[in-house]
């Protein structure tokens, strides 16, 4: 775990986002070129899905050397890669960190947000990932107006649930996505960051969160958070932006990394021979680990 901790403070690369969960899922076979048609029951969708994934991890490109970290679906952590558990496989043959995407889920749109669904079994999954290696963890709530009550009512129970995740001993990766097609993504950037400080500075001395934030419509504009004691790394999520796009855009915001889902994937096939599939996914790391290295 230190060496982990060490890589995550300090080394180069990006965080690939392998999480899609139960809603998402469909959405990434069909661009992966899986059509609805194709599975007619959740246990044979998700294992295309894993199928995929695991295609993308061992893939030749897909090492420590420039992907620093992999976020994981909970069905992906339980499962295997060339007969390892998926994050024994990760670390010990890749050097690539293990996350956990932990929530189950969001709330129905209430106040401009989507606050997070209750997780009543939290702490026996946490229990769970420490024994499996994995080194943090990821929720995700979303951010649609720029609402002050809401966007603090986001804030305040990802902190919460943060500290029962610390309380394992794992890192926990707070995303308060803000939506790209907010009509006020700038003025609810501005609120989020004030709630972010906030709660920043409330931390106990030595304890530290990772932010994973949209990327900002000012460049820099989390510059501030980014230098907190508190903060460990603040990383990017892509939010529907095309990967040019989303490269661009971070490539602007000074010790800002991805941690892209959608844009990593973009343009793999299952219809792709092992060759084309490998080139293609080589390209699009290269692409991100520049847009998260190369700050000049």
């Amino acid at each position: 775990m230190d060496e982990m901790s060490a890589r995550m403070h300090g080394a180069d690369g990006f965080i690939a986002a392998l999480d899609q969960s139960g809603g998402s899922t469909p959405g990434a076979l069909r661009l992966y070129g899986i059509p609805d048609s194709a599975y007619s029951a959740d246990a044979e969708m998700f294992s295309l899905m894993h199928e995929m994934r695991v295609r993308i991890m061992t893939a030749p490109a897909f090492t420590g050397a420039k992907v620093l970290a992999a976020i994981l679906f909970e069905n992906t952590m339980d499962g295997q890669a060339r007969d390892k558990s998926v994050p024994a496989f990760l670390w010990q043959e890749r050097g690539v960190i293990p996350f956990l995407k932990v929530d189950k889920g969001l709330e129905t749109e209430k106040d401009g947000v989507s606050l997070m669904k209750p997780m009543p079994g939290l702490d026996s999954l946490l229990a769970r990932a420490v024994k499996l290696g994995i080194f943090g963890t990821k929720m995700r709530s979303v951010i649609n107006l720029a609402s002050p009550t809401g966007i603090a009512a986001i804030v305040k129970q990802q902190f919460e649930i943060a500290a029962q995740i610390a309380a394992h001993g794992l890192m926990p990766i707070i995303e308060p996505e803000v939506s790209i097609k907010s009509p006020d993504k700038a003025g609810a950037e501005a609120i989020l960051r004030s709630e972010l400080i906030k709660s920043l500075d409330a931390l106990p001395d030595g304890r530290q969160v990772m932010l994973k934030l949209t990327i900002p419509e000012t460049p820099d504009f989390y510059s501030g958070v980014i230098g907190h004691k508190g903060v460990a790394r603040v990383v990017a999520l892509s939010g529907g932006y095309t990967r040019d796009d989303a490269c661009n855009r971070l490539a602007a915001n000074h010790g800002m990394i991805a941690s892209f889902s959608r844009a990593l994937t973009e343009g793999l096939k299952h219809s792709m021979s092992d060759a084309e599939f490998d080139a293609a996914l080589a390209r699009s790391i290269d692409q991100i680990y520049r847009a998260s290295s190369v700050k000049a």
